[in-house]
């Protein structure tokens, strides 16, 4: 019998399961992360950048994914990701439309349209305005709905916790994506 690529959302519901219960919470709501996730690795294989944003509350988190995420001791090619601090130092002074447009039309520049935004925070911070003008960006937002996001609550007490497991998870899907393990455009 010929061997099938699983689709995403099986295989996420099986990398959930290999946890052991680390991930339970991960499983009611495993058809809104393959639904968001698989597009969103889709899009980095096809070589698109990743520009990352994240609220002020988790910078930290921001700066753990952009040491890991390419880490040397991860055996897959270097993906392009990089933060929005990194690309213009003054974002967190960027008030109204106008100037997230001029900085929407230099990244458009820079990026040629073949990028993404990831964003991680709260759907209130003013540093989601830019990502939710974006079709294509890839959100875990808190408290709030919005189209391509993975929601989570920010008055979780294990909400950290469950950001890094959520990481560990979308690495763990890039790598699968990437080495023909799992088919993200099904």
């Amino acid at each position: 019998m010929p061997y099938t690529i699983p689709d995403f959302a099986q295989w996420s519901l099986d990398a959930i399961r290999e946890e052991d219960g680390a991930l339970s919470w991960l499983e009611e709501q495993r058809f809104n992360w393959s639904i968001t996730s698989s597009a969103t690795i889709a899009d980095i294989l096809e070589g698109k950048t990743i520009i990352l944003i994240t609220d002020q509350k988790r910078k930290w988190f921001e700066s753990y994914i952009l040491s890991s995420i390419n880490s040397d001791k991860i055996d897959r090619p270097i993906l392009p990701i990089v933060s929005i601090d990194s690309i213009y130092k003054h974002y967190n002074n960027i008030n109204g439309g106008e100037m997230i447009d001029i900085l929407d039309d230099m990244l458009s520049l820079s990026y040629k349209d073949n990028y993404i935004f990831w964003y991680i925070g709260s759907g209130e911070d003013r540093r989601s305005d830019i990502a939710k003008r974006r079709d294509s960006s890839y959100f875990w937002i808190f408290d709030e709905e919005f189209h391509n996001a993975f929601t989570m609550k920010s008055y979780d007490s294990h909400l950290d916790i469950k950001l890094l497991q959520l990481y560990r998870l979308f690495n763990a899907s890039l790598n699968a994506a990437m080495f023909g393990e799992v088919d993200v455009n099904s």
